[in-house]
């Protein structure tokens, strides 16, 4: 400012009559008292203490800071000696445990016993709802509301009645399922889930899996030194039916005794759908903030298997140190397209819950790259290296080594609420391409895909490409207009194949892979393939068949595999798979596979029960049938700006 030289002022002094001093500090003081008190009236916000406060004081938490190759997390010190991630909400409290009330005594049907079920179960998801708190509901909007999200659902999640069906027959099914109260002598009295966790909760509880014929536990060296992945597995399960007694045990374990600070070698894939996914779902089916808080924890473990040239994550990490490198089996060190194409639906959730959007990039980077590279006839080969970014064989099955990488890309244009264009025409593409090359039709009509070794067909399909029949169902609906019910008839052929694949043996339960070879259909020739380990992707496509057409034959079909299960694969500890499906007399494997109470039973629940139950109109499930919300961003939207117009 310009100060003139005032009349009657010295020139070195420049000072000011006693008059006029007096004028200027009464118009200062005044004008000071003008701007203090409009402050003081002004509404509190956020805007405002950015004015009084620094910004490490208004800077949100969040799950890890990034420079270019590398993850850092800023934990408090206490936390880190924990190895906790901070999170919003009380996970560091002891969970509410949710107890279910003594049962009345029971009437014929057993319906007042499903009455104070529905009871218990709909408090639980009610008391889980309402713990958002006032401070919560006004928060910024850049943080997860459950609540919020929860209003988003068109439906319960549980459904109108707990997805009870009205039929007597098929309700007597999906108890023999879960448990049945009734009968507990009777062949239906012997329950499924129950037993299955019981046993593994008196000889293994804490390992990864039962040995029911040892009657011990099992580690195995998947989970690089995690354990329980029988109960994150199950944390879902137990949960849609009702078991709340054992939902609480596995919760308060979770809470205890799940460490994740864990210095092992462990396969990415299989810790992202079994641990990340099941500790998601369970956060968006009961909203306790512990779950929310590991499943950040342990994928922020995650992140540095994608330090590689191209940003393509090698299988195998150090979930205490960060190394990663590729199986050792592997073709050249390459990553395999079913692992590092199967992150999408986990990974978009976690950005969600932490508002950190590194998780979406890592996998929108893969997205990137391969829709940059050429693909022989438009199909994907099951070996990439993550160094050069190049196939490095031309080996092509939408069974292992590919399968649930197909699986993702449909289901991450639904869990967008159909936003998500470009994984819509990833999956057509490569649903055409399949289709084009390896969709088969043998000499006794049954449909079937091939694999593909650099051109030449293996004339086999194995037990994990059975998924495809629900994949390609739940799509159906979304493909060019014209081809709508052929994909529908498409994705009925296959599961005809697959259910074909079970009756032909001699235990109704089918085999690891089988063949269109040598006169030979849908059976294995090869004693290699005649296993079967409790697997869920037949009774995965017949769920999803059920939903999509309530053809009866579907749960017939479901009706003869748990027939089967019981009769030639329960023992006196649990289940375990068969090594020959062909025989009668059955060799057991001694393994209760944790994803058999994850999806194989769940899917038997889901397939007698209401459509309602985890609809597919709110739900879709990942690869191990964690069941994860759609995300629906225009109405998340539009309840932050009603919440903001409330709060000015």
């Amino acid at each position: 400012m310009v100060f003139r030289k005032l009349p009657g002022v010295s020139a070195s002094g420049m000072g000011l009559r006693l008059s006029q001093k007096f004028v200027f500090l009464l118009f200062l003081s005044g004008l000071v008292t003008l701007c203090f008190g409009a402050l003081f009236f002004l509404p509190d916000s956020v805007r405002l203490k950015r004015i009084f406060l620094s910004k490490t004081e208004i800077q949100p938490v969040t799950v890890g800071s990034r420079s270019e190759n590398d993850v850092t997390v800023k934990r408090p010190k206490e936390q880190e000696q924990r190895g906790m991630t901070p999170a919003k909400g009380d996970a560091g409290t002891k969970p509410k445990v949710i107890r279910k009330p003594p049962a009345p005594h029971e009437d014929a049907d057993g319906g007042r016993a499903q009455e104070e079920l529905t009871l218990s179960r709909s408090k639980a998801a009610e008391s889980a709802s309402e713990r958002v708190t006032s401070a919560d509901r006004q928060a910024d909007s850049d943080t997860f509301n459950f609540k919020k999200f929860h209003r988003c659902l068109l439906k319960p999640p549980l459904g109108r009645d707990n997805g009870k069906p009205a039929d007597p027959k098929t309700n007597e099914r999906r108890e023999k399922v879960k448990e049945n109260l009734q009968t507990p002598n009777s062949c239906l009295g012997r329950k499924m889930m129950k037993f299955a966790w019981d046993n593994y909760k008196t000889y293994a509880w804490g390992k990864n899996e039962l040995r029911p014929l040892t009657k011990n536990g099992h580690i195995g060296n998947m989970f690089g030194g995690l354990r329980g992945a029988s109960i994150i597995d199950s944390l879902d399960t137990l949960y849609i039916m009702g078991l709340m007694d054992e939902y609480n045990e596995a919760q308060e374990w979770v809470q205890t005794s799940l460490d994740l600070n864990s210095n092992g070698e462990a396969s990415l894939f299989e810790v992202n759908i079994r641990y990340v996914g099941g500790l998601l779902a369970a956060y968006y089916l009961t909203g306790e903030e512990l779950f929310k808080s590991k499943a950040l924890e342990l994928g922020e473990k995650l992140l540095p298997a994608f330090n590689t040239p191209t940003g393509i994550p090698r299988g195998v990490i150090n979930l205490g140190s960060g190394t990663s490198w590729s199986w050792g089996w592997a073709s050249a060190g390459s990553s395999i397209l079913a692992e590092f194409g199967t992150l999408h639906l986990e990974f978009l959730h976690l950005t969600e819950l932490s508002n950190n959007p590194i998780y979406t990039e890592k996998v929108m980077n893969i997205r990137k790259l391969l829709n940059k590279i050429e693909k022989p006839h438009g199909l994907y080969p099951n070996f990439l290296s993550p160094v050069s970014g190049n196939w490095v064989q031309h080996h092509v099955s939408i069974g292992g080594l590919g399968d649930s990488f197909y699986e993702y890309l449909i289901k991450s244009y639904l869990m967008s609420d159909k936003t998500d264009e470009e994984a819509k025409d990833m999956y057509y593409s490569a649903l055409q391409a399949i289709e084009a090359n390896l969709v088969q039709k043998s000499p006794g009509g049954l449909t079937y895909v091939a694999e593909w070794r650099g051109g030449i067909l293996d004339h086999k399909m194995g037990h994990l490409a059975c998924f495809s029949g629900g994949m390609i169902g739940i799509g159906a609906d979304d493909g060019e207009p014209e081809k709508r019910q052929h994909y529908l008839d498409l994705a009925a052929e296959i599961t005809h194949t697959c259910h074909e694949s079970y009756t032909r043996s001699d235990t109704k339960l089918g085999p690891e892979a089988f063949r269109f070879d040598s006169g030979a259909e849908a059976t294995a020739n090869r004693l290699s393939d005649r296993y079967y380990i409790l697997r869920p992707e037949v009774i995965e496509s017949y769920m999803y068949m059920w939903r999509l057409t309530h053809d009866p034959k579907y749960r017939e079909w479901g009706w003869e595999a748990v027939e089967a299960l019981e009769r030639y694969c329960r023992v006196e500890s649990g289940f375990s798979g068969i090594r020959d499906v062909y025989t009668m007399t059955v060799s057991h494997d001694n393994m209760q596979q944790s994803f058999f109470l994850s999806e194989t039973l769940k899917y038997l629940y889901l397939l007698f029960s209401d459509d309602d139950l985890l609809s597919l109109e709110d739900w879709v499930f990942n690869t191990e049938a964690h069941p994860l919300p759609i995300i629906r961003r225009s109405c998340l939207q539009d309840d932050t700006t009603q919440e903001k117009m409330l709060s000015e």
